[in-house]
């Protein structure tokens, strides 16, 4: 039988995120980083591929993702 794997490594963030802030932080605040970075990257592929389709393309290239990084960014800023 196989052994669970986690969904993500939640030890890596928590030593990115107390490296970055030199704080320490709660118990499920590593759970809501990694969630907010799941919703970040979902709107950005969306953002993305309606940037495509409205220039004519049928693939989502590099060059429409860094179009549309700075607005979704700024969407996200808490």
């Amino acid at each position: 039988m196989a052994s669970a794997q986690k969904n993500y490594p939640r030890a890596t963030v928590r030593k990115i995120v107390k490296g970055h802030s030199r704080k320490n932080i709660g118990k499920g605040v590593d759970s809501l980083i990694y969630l907010n970075y799941v919703l970040f990257v979902e709107k950005l592929m969306d953002n993305a591929t309606r940037k495509a389709r409205s220039e004519g393309e049928k693939n989502v290239a590099a060059k429409d993702i860094r179009k549309v990084t700075m607005t979704t960014l700024r969407r996200f800023k808490g």
